[in-house]
């Protein structure tokens, strides 16, 4: 860890961040919100100077935008456990989720940036915000806004919350910094190379052949009467062909067999990588995802068709109260 950051640096800002939400966390009585966000914004301070210590000899420092959006994200997620009004709250969440959006396409994860966006920010928040919005009585015409209710206005136990996320937070650190002792490291290993993934792209393949310039123009790769390329992963090598002179779709000269070596810089994009993993090693997950969403949506129209009955209701009652008062 020591290579990275210096422990008692990196346990100092956790505290003192843990301290800073600590504070502010909304209370009964007087909130020290700004004295909270201020400890906050110091303990992050002390692990950037002391990340930035241990980075600077080497040139390794990040560029602006990460602190920056760095920043937004860490000041959303106050806001986010902090805001009296949950709308309020989900809209400073959707916040953080482009401000986190934007540092993974520092790292080049372009799929888990627009992926976190589409899903949480234009699926799930905006579920929360409607069945927020449906849930919620609306005040008449006559009434004012009605106050925020009490477990919204004051946190349950804010030392307790605190206190497990922050030493969560510092766990977490170190396992980054650290590693894990018995978790195989796999390092440079793309998922073209299984030759069943390479199987299912021939013609990215055969493009990154004619980009290497392994074979000539009007050669292709040579698919089987299946549809699939003939592959050797032992040797790394891959079977072209001309096709058929007699136009044959789909044929190929057998005469012109050969095989090529298949280019060292063909390999999975970031997309194909994560869709390799999980559809063949995380099916399940998968499936999972979709039935957890299929029951917040069936808890969405739960919700609003009870807010719809208590409006028929209330319109029914008001009818009767306006008949009663035209008969009198």
């Amino acid at each position: 860890m020591g290579e990275v950051i210096n422990p008692f640096i990196l346990y100092a800002g956790v505290v003192l961040g843990g301290l800073g939400v600590l504070l502010a966390l909304p209370r009964k009585r007087i909130s020290p919100q700004v004295i909270g966000g201020l400890l906050g914004a110091l303990g992050v301070g002390v692990l950037l100077i002391g990340l930035g210590l241990k980075a600077s000899p080497e040139k390794q420092l990040p560029n602006v935008y990460f602190y920056v959006f760095a920043a937004v994200a860490l000041g959303g997620c106050l806001r986010v456990i902090t805001h009296p009004r949950p709308v309020y709250a989900a809209l400073y969440f959707i916040l953080t989720i482009l401000a986190s959006a934007g540092m993974y396409l520092i790292l080049a994860a372009e799929f888990m940036a627009f992926a976190l966006i589409i899903i949480y920010a234009g699926a799930i928040l905006i579920t929360y915000i409607f069945v927020i919005m449906l849930a919620t009585q609306a005040p008449a015409e006559d009434e004012e806004e009605a106050a925020a209710p009490e477990y919204d206005q004051v946190s349950r136990e804010p030392a307790l919350a605190a206190v497990c996320g922050f030493v969560l937070l510092a766990a977490l650190s170190t396992m980054v910094v650290r590693g894990v002792r018995g978790i195989e490291v796999n390092r440079g290993q793309a998922a073209f190379q299984s030759q069943e993934a390479m199987e299912r792209v021939p013609r990215r393949l055969e493009r990154a052949l004619h980009r290497a310039k392994a074979i000539s123009a009007d050669e292709a790769v040579y698919l089987t009467p299946d549809g699939l390329p003939v592959i050797d992963m032992h040797t790394g090598t891959v079977v072209v062909a001309r096709p058929d002179p007699t136009g044959v779709r789909g044929a190929f000269a057998e005469a012109s067999r050969r095989s090529v070596a298949i280019p060292s810089s063909f390999d999975a994009r970031n997309v194909e990588s994560l869709a390799f993993d999980f559809l063949n090693r995380h099916p399940g997950a998968i499936e999972l995802a979709g039935v957890i969403l299929l029951m917040a949506m069936l808890g969405a129209v739960v919700l609003s068709r009870r807010q719809v009955e208590l409006d028929e209701e209330a319109k029914a009652n008001q009818s009767r109260r306006l008949s009663a008062e035209g008969e009198a």
